[in-house]
């Protein structure tokens, strides 16, 4: 299929991707934990946005082959992943009232670049570029430590929305198993930086002026460097005079801030990181351990986590029956793959090198791949298998942990 450079997304460039590229098989083993289909897929809710943007909710498939079918029927625009019910959802008006309930669901995060607005000074809305990306890097940063170093979980799947964030899915039995009750205490212990564009100090994590818990010091001291180098020297978020007020608010001691207040009116200009060593400067007039001393350290330690920790939306990780965007779909603004990402290499990822459908289908052109000979993993004549085969790492890692788990087979209820 010949693409042209720029074309619009249309649906048949659509098609061709589901037909050709769209690793159905992979997505299978994901989320159904095994190679034989079991209710952890069956059961499973999809939803899927048509291109005339109906929505259309609870459906579900019996394995692979079924979920490819129906794809390539319905050539939606995108689709989302739900849980699991007690029911198969496409069969839930056959299930008596109440019955049918999610009972398992990957512990999601969502982290999106607009809630990132009111601090970055280089783009806004749903632009992003290289340099705002940073603060997405230093959430991934510290989610997955955090998630891994305070709950244990080890199956953690990072995937780019397409355009301007990046969802994790957790995939261990223990995180399936997750109430809505635990999900919450979860999403609300790690949400720090409270959601919303409300100026002020959103940081209320101590009791008094005692130091910071033991993993939000760890978080701090992991932030430091991001926070140098992203906030004062790359954004320079307080080199403006709405930049420095917006800091001042945050600085509890009076007279301090009443002095930094005069000296940068005369420079509104100066640089952010000399803005930052002004303050340090001022700290050092009281002496050390005394408590206008521990005030100042411990607001400093706030406001480096307000401007760098992770701003998470939470109510998508609170309840089993959100819906999040399946990996490997399409960004219908950008074309760009909505790709893992291995957290470790988050450094050296660049969101504008995703490869887009119509780059994937013209390389699919390039190696001679005509339609009518497609295979079932043509994905692999492509720059898409990188990310494919990540994906199937983790897999391996899921699928290795089921032993230690609990075994659900097709024959196994959860409707308790």
């Amino acid at each position: 299929m010949a693409v042209p450079e720029k074309e619009e997304l249309s649906p048949d460039i659509m098609l061709a991707f589901y037909k050709r590229l769209y690793p159905f098989n992979s997505i299978f083993n994901w989320l159904n934990q095994d190679l034989v289909a079991s209710r952890l897929f069956t059961h499973r809710e999809f939803a899927f946005t048509l291109a005339n943007d109906a929505y259309l909710r609870y459906q579900s498939f019996n394995n692979a082959a079924d979920m490819k079918k129906q794809v390539l029927s319905m050539n939606p625009t995108r689709f989302e992943i739900g849980p699991v019910y007690t029911a198969k959802p496409r069969d839930r008006k056959l299930i008596r009232p109440g019955a049918f309930t999610p009972q398992l669901r990957e512990l999601v995060f969502d982290i999106d670049m607009t809630d990132y607005d009111p601090i970055r000074t280089c783009c806004s809305g749903a632009d992003i570029c290289r340099r705002c990306w940073g603060f997405i890097t230093a959430a991934v940063k510290v989610i997955d430590a955090a998630i891994r170093d305070q709950y244990g979980f080890e199956h953690l799947l990072w995937v780019y929305s397409g355009r301007r964030g990046i969802h994790l899915w957790i995939s261990d039995t223990e995180a399936l198993e997750l109430t809505d009750e635990q999900r919450k205490a979860i999403t609300n212990w790690m949400s720090v930086v409270p959601h919303g564009n409300e100026s002020g100090k959103k940081v209320n994590v101590r009791y008094g002026a005692r130091a910071l818990p033991a993993c939000l010091k760890d978080a701090v001291d992991q932030l430091k460097g991001i926070f140098a180098e992203l906030v004062l020297e790359d954004q320079d978020c307080f080199g403006s005079e709405d930049g420095f007020e917006a800091l001042l608010k945050l600085i509890p001691d009076s007279s301090i801030a009443a002095a930094l207040g005069e000296l940068w009116s005369n420079d509104p200009s100066r640089p952010s990181a000399d803005k930052w060593d002004d303050i340090k400067k001022q700290m050092k007039k009281y002496e050390r351990n005394s408590m206008p001393r521990t005030v100042m350290t411990n607001a400093l330690e706030d406001i480096v986590l307000q401007y760098t920790y992770p701003r998470l939306d939470a109510e998508v990780s609170k309840r089993r029956n959100h819906l999040l965007k399946a990996p490997f779909c399409i960004h219908p603004k950008t074309g760009r793959v909505c790709v893992p990402v291995d957290p470790s290499e988050i450094d050296s990822f660049d969101p504008m090198s995703v490869p887009t459908v119509q780059q994937l289908l013209r390389e699919l052109d390039e190696a001679g791949a005509a339609p009518a000979n497609e295979k079932e993993h043509d994905w692999e004549k492509t720059s898409l298998k990188l990310y494919v085969d990540m994906l199937d790492k983790h897999n391996a890692g899921v699928m290795a942990q089921r032993p230690r788990g609990k075994k659900r087979g097709a024959e196994d209820d959860l409707s308790w």
